[in-house]
């Protein structure tokens, strides 16, 4: 792979620490959520940012792919980062991915943009074969 750009994190302390980005944008807290333990106070963790990470960026994908049909859409993307327990030990990741699209585009289209844009999306090759990932296409 022939690297663009190159994305870089720190984090000191994991579930429970401080992480900050190379540029400094990033700079905060992490805590587990409390469903695993955590604090019942506002803070984020890992979960939440690989969902922001992959709805940003499954967006821009669906987005590609339609300019490239000449369509003109702007998709509103949840991403559902689920965490538990994996049989055999250990813990793994499940993602349900949401996108909603605002008329001038069919429901077949919408699913044939969601479709080809899994194949795309950097998230998606990461994670193919590795973690559950669902989609919920629907047009408002």
């Amino acid at each position: 792979m022939k690297a663009l750009y190159t994305a870089i994190a720190t984090t000191v302390g994991g579930r429970s620490g401080h992480v900050t980005s190379s540029d400094g944008v990033i700079n905060l807290d992490i805590k587990p959520p409390k469903e695993m333990g955590g604090p019942d106070t506002a803070y984020t963790n890992p979960e939440q940012l690989f969902a922001a990470g992959y709805s940003a960026c499954f967006g821009s994908a669906i987005s590609s792919v339609a300019t490239a049909k000449k369509l003109k859409v702007r998709p509103t993307v949840t991403a559902k980062v689920s965490i538990g327990q994996k049989e055999g030990g250990g813990f793994q990741l499940a993602v349900e991915m949401d996108v909603k699209f605002s008329g001038g585009i069919s429901q077949q289209d919408a699913e044939e943009l969601v479709k080809e844009a899994h194949q795309i999306c950097p998230y998606s090759n990461a994670t193919r074969n590795n973690i559950e990932v669902t989609f919920n296409t629907v047009v408002e």
